[in-house]
């Protein structure tokens, strides 16, 4: 196997910005596909590919490679280099590989494997809240399962097409995809692809969304002709596998604190041919006391600390801090006192949030269920879903019923 020199650099450039400027690795990788027109799948794949790897296993490589943050240039590229050699790469005589001692960095991976910290590539903290919030052995099997590469899921659009007639146009271009049982709308790519690029997602027949996220909007039980609020819409996933459920009959209400998501959660609206949207930028708590006991249903798809979605976002390891985690479970608590008002009587609301933990999840309906306005409210179920197990995100969702 060879190394290319304009990969490479690419690969090194691209690192430099993630680790030492705190630029998002989805943004960084985005860009780099688009610096060379010339470069074929195999070569994007390898940029691609190598960058998150190295963001994944960080820690671990660092430790190998024997150097400390900030890196400089000539660290990344030591790096790099333990990446190659346990990789099984040939490495050229570049000047960056000169005494590189591969013998040793076989043998330090060995011995820093058996210490989970460094095999799993994390964070001290993380690793200690992982044990105290999950317990030793399940956070051994999940933290391994979140170090996996995410494979590429698509929701069919209901409302365009079905199943089984998307599978056969993925199929006409050489990308095949199977079904899951357990996820209605779901087919899984068996080998990635940019299926951004194909005249399917253009034309609305699909998005890509996680199988576990999947789960969500069917959870709510909404039915065409309801009243439906999404209050944490975002670019509107969820918002929009809702409104192919109801068949784009009743009303929509997607609110989010940014207008420029809910920008985005428009023109996907328009490709999905969604017309029950109506976007609501939260100006203040005059935005939400409009729709007191006003909605048939109501999504909270919580802020969290998306400890169930490193897979998919591996550098969100070392951005995290646990100071955030603890403030986000403030802001969780909020978020359910103030939007569970929006469920009229008889109404239903799920709080979901793509986090492993206990404390973000199970612990805050309990705790909302004690207080006053959660006395309102009935638990039905909830589901807890982990990536060692699912082998897709982990999330959690649990479903409540206001009394009338």
């Amino acid at each position: 196997m060879r190394l290319h020199r304009n990969l490479v650099f690419t690969v090194i450039d691209s690192l430099m910005a993630i680790f030492n400027e705190g630029q998002y690795a989805d943004k960084v990788v985005a860009l780099a596909l688009k610096k060379d027109k010339r470069w074929g799948s195999h070569d994007r794949k390898f940029v691609a590919e190598t960058i998150y790897e190295i963001v994944r296993w960080k820690r671990l490589y660092a430790e190998i490679a024997e150097v400390k943050e900030p890196y400089d240039r000539d660290n990344i590229w030591r790096m790099f280099a333990v990446w190659a050699v346990l990789r099984g790469y040939t490495l050229p005589d570049w000047k960056y590989f000169e005494s590189t001692p591969a013998r040793k960095i076989k043998g330090r991976f060995d011995e820093l494997s058996r210490i989970r910290k460094f095999r799993e590539s994390i964070p001290d903290w993380m690793d200690e809240l992982g044990v105290k919030e999950l317990g030793e052995e399940l956070w051994n099997k999940e933290i391994a399962a979140q170090n996996e590469q995410a494979r590429v899921i698509l929701r069919v659009n209901r409302l365009k097409t079905t199943k089984e007639k998307l599978r056969a146009i993925l199929m006409d271009l050489n990308i095949e995809t199977e079904f899951d049982a357990k996820y209605e709308d779901a087919l899984i790519l068996k080998e990635r692809a940019n299926v951004f690029l194909t005249q399917a997602f253009k034309d609305g027949l699909f998005e890509v969304q996680d199988a576990s996220s999947q789960l969500v909007a069917p959870f709510l039980e909404v039915k065409p002709g309801m009243r439906v609020v999404d209050t944490c819409a975002g670019a509107g996933g969820k918002t929009l596998h809702m409104a192919s459920l109801m068949d784009n009959k009743g009303q929509l209400i997607a609110m989010d604190l940014y207008e420029s998501k809910l920008n985005q959660l428009k023109l996907r609206a328009r490709r999905n041919g969604v017309h029950n949207i109506e976007p609501r930028v939260i100006e203040g708590t005059k935005t939400i006391k409009k729709l007191h006991e006003k909605a048939d249903r109501v999504l909270i798809d919580a802020p969290c600390s998306g400890l169930g979605v490193l897979k998919r976002n591996p550098d969100s390891k070392w951005k995290l801090q646990p100071e955030f985690i603890e403030n986000i479970k403030k802001v969780q608590a909020e978020v359910l006192e103030n939007y569970s008002k929006i469920v009229k009587p008889g109404g239903k609301l799920v709080y979901a949030t793509c986090s492993v933990l206990p404390s973000e999840n199970q612990e805050q309906i309990k705790k909302f269920l004690s207080t006053e306005n959660g006395k309102n409210f009935t638990f039905v179920k909830d589901i807890k879903v982990l990536a060692s197990e699912s082998g897709f995100d982990g999330f959690y969702m649990a479903l409540l019923e206001r009394k009338i």
